[in-house]
């Protein structure tokens, strides 16, 4: 029943209030120190109670926002003793517009309707009470009876207080409309940072991925080599370390490159490229096995760089698949067709691959294709684990040239 409001609005409220309450509360005594009420006597009680009826009703309005449903209830108490009293109309019930407002701009669903309601139930018992009470029809000359020409009034009266707490009431529902929108906008807005947030943390581990994986697995290779080879082939054992050491140094340089991208845009820095195809293909021959790479048909152009980059990064990830869990050589082919690129990576599987196709590595691939509009599949079959992706050429998807 008691909403939660900044207490900058809740200051603004209660000073506008009060600011209301005393512009129209002497207005009011100055429309009644004529008549004062129907039937109260004496002046002095009359004006008492004329002053707690509109400060209540300025009371309400003062915390309709805090709490509409209770603000209405205080608004229509104020009412009904200001009829029981026999007062008229008065400036200080313009209050009653404020906490209408209210409750369809801050009010729950039911308060809303609540407030609706009221407006219909407010303006045919104001029209009445005025037409019955309030209007001298004794003084009026025409042919209709007493009672139609006293229902007329009523309707007459009951419409123009009605159509203005409508007004009231409508302004409120349209704020709560606009409010509406806007947390609508909010919410989508965060939604799509958080979507946003959400690629690129996969971008990050995706990249990390590929260039920390590669190279520790290159460098785990040489590093078992030479620990065998130190004792009867030292210069076999000189060699690898000195391949580890380039290793490490090229992955350093690739961890560089990421950490500046990412303190930028993704687009930012040196991309790896179809030129750099080939220190990766000695890199995995540093580490003991023999890519056998087929290039056919060559590319008959020069490809997107989306699509480098691309068939870099799987074909660095399907051998490092092959130096972790294969065995023997591994079978690259590359087909470069006019609309297309397709890559076939073939090698030996050899102890258990229960775990095989089912790490961050494959996704990672799966994800690289799809961002350019391909698909990859990872399987084993006959002893072999193929990597199979299909890239189109001109028809990237839109997440690809962000």
């Amino acid at each position: 029943m008691i909403r939660s409001v900044s207490r900058t609005w809740l200051v603004v409220d209660i000073v506008g209030s009060v600011f209301g309450a005393l512009i129209t509360i002497p207005l009011s005594l100055a429309f009644i120190s004529g008549g004062l009420s129907t039937w109260m006597q004496p002046e002095w009680l009359v004006l008492s109670i004329h002053v707690i009826i509109g400060v209540v009703m300025w009371g309400a309005a003062a915390i309709s926002r805090l709490s509409p449903a209770l603000a209405l209830i205080i608004a229509w108490v104020a009412a009904i003793a200001q009829m029981a009293c026999g007062f008229p109309p008065l400036p200080f019930n313009v209050a009653i517009f404020g906490v209408l407002f209210a409750t369809s701009a801050w009010g729950s669903r039911r308060m809303l309707w609540f407030g609706g309601g009221s407006t219909v139930v407010g303006g045919i018992v104001a029209g009445l009470y005025m037409a019955l009470l309030q209007f001298d029809t004794t003084g009026i000359t025409a042919p209709a009876p007493p009672a139609l020409r006293t229902l007329l009034i009523a309707l007459m009266m009951g419409l123009t207080v009605g159509f203005a707490l409508v007004i009231a009431w409508g302004a409120g529902l349209l704020w709560r409309v606009v409010r509406h929108g806007q947390q609508t906008r909010e919410a989508q807005l965060r939604a799509e940072t958080m979507a946003a947030e959400e690629q690129e943390r996969a971008r990050i581990a995706r990249d990390m991925h590929d260039v920390v994986a590669h190279s520790l697995a290159v460098v785990i290779a040489q590093a078992d080599g030479a620990r065998y080879a130190a004792s009867s082939h030292p210069e076999l054992a000189q060699e690898a370390l000195g391949t580890i050491a380039t290793t490490a140094r090229s992955a350093l340089s690739d961890v560089r490159m990421l950490l500046t991208q990412l303190r930028h845009r993704q687009g930012d820095g040196p991309q790896p490229t179809l030129a750099d195809l080939e220190t990766l293909f000695a890199q995995v021959r540093q580490a003991g096995i023999e890519p056998r790479v087929t290039v056919d048909p060559m590319p008959p152009g020069e490809p997107p760089g989306a699509i480098q980059l691309a068939v870099y990064r799987i074909l660095q990830e399907a051998l490092t698949n092959a130096l972790r869990h294969g065995a023997g050589d591994v079978d690259v082919n590359l087909a470069w067709l006019d609309n297309r690129v397709d890559i076939v990576v073939r090698n030996t599987v050899v102890g258990s691959t229960a775990t095989l196709g089912g790490g961050h590595g494959v996704v990672g691939m799966r994800e690289r294709a799809q961002l350019v509009g391909g698909t990859l599949v990872a399987e084993r079959e006959h002893g072999s684990f193929v990597v199979m992706a299909t890239l189109p050429i001109g028809a990237q998807s839109p997440a690809s040239t962000r």
